[in-house]
């Protein structure tokens, strides 16, 4: 039996070693455009063109410098204002909206929440017409706050379902417990469940962060010089002349780090979000 108990063990680490190596691989595979990315910003233009590609070359600061130089910072800044306004909102918004459909649902609970959904079904080229023409009739082009308004529009039924998922996670007994001790309802939704959702609400927010950081079409279509972000920014680096590679990899690494540091600091709250339903 020890015999047969041993072959046993070795076959299972050996199974866990090829899942941990492959694992290792696809985790490479996925990272490894980010790290070319970054390693192309460090290179000269006539390093970044060569084919096959260069490995070893000196590295240079000299893309960073010109992409500050090319007036990076309004940029973020506008990246930056509309991301965070817009996803407090949507927390604001959609934290009320998930408890009413998941600690107190109503008839027609699916057709509500069908509805939210439905509203991303919509491709966003069908409403940039109306929107520029609404946008342009409360002279709102070229402002952030447009922009504010469409990113939390944008993300909210996303928000809603996501949140709804982590409110069912709530023991009931918690919320009968609360309420027996004299507790209102604001009271138990803020002091009571939200504690108990809070990984729940960082990787909501952090997904609204990264969808509100990263859009493009309707700041390339709405903004112009005021308002315009970093996706927008980025375009400048291709021309009728021909792409900057090193150029743009470096602008497109330093827009990158905002969202790629966020996601660093809330990974455990992530994780735990997750799993705690947002998947299932």
């Amino acid at each position: 039996m020890s015999t047969v108990s041993a072959a046993v063990g070795r076959g299972n680490r050996g199974r866990r070693s090829v899942l941990t190596a492959v694992t290792w691989i696809v985790g490479i595979g996925f990272f490894f455009p980010v790290l070319w990315m970054a390693i192309t910003g460090f290179k000269q233009e006539a390093d970044a063109y060569t084919d096959p590609p260069r490995l070893f070359f000196k590295p240079t600061l000299t893309q960073f410098a010109t992409v500050f130089d090319r007036g990076v910072g309004p940029y973020l800044a506008n990246s930056a204002f509309a991301t965070v306004v817009s996803t407090l909102l949507v927390v604001l918004l959609a934290t009320p909206a998930a408890y009413a459909l998941s600690m107190r649902p109503v008839k027609k609970t699916q057709d509500v929440l069908f509805f939210f959904i439905s509203t991303k079904m919509l491709p966003v080229a069908a409403v940039i017409v109306p929107l520029y023409v609404a946008a342009k009739t409360l002279s709102m082009l070229d402002n952030v706050w447009t922009l504010i308004v469409l990113y939390t529009a944008m993300n909210l039924p996303i928000a809603v379902w996501m949140m709804r998922s982590f409110f069912q996670e709530v023991p009931g007994a918690i919320v009968e417990a609360a309420q027996v001790d004299g507790a209102s309802l604001p009271r138990t939704l803020w002091q009571v469940i939200l504690p108990i959702i809070a990984p729940g609400l960082a990787a909501t927010a952090l997904i609204c962060v990264i969808f509100s950081w990263n859009e493009f079409f309707f700041a390339v279509n709405l903004t112009a010089a005021r308002a315009a972000t970093v996706p927008v920014f980025l375009v400048g680096f291709i021309t009728s002349e021909g792409q900057y590679w090193a150029q743009l990899s470096a602008a497109a690494t330093l827009a990158s780090l905002p969202v790629i540091v966020a996601g660093w600091i809330a990974q455990k709250q992530l994780v735990r979000g997750l799993s705690m339903g947002a998947v299932k």
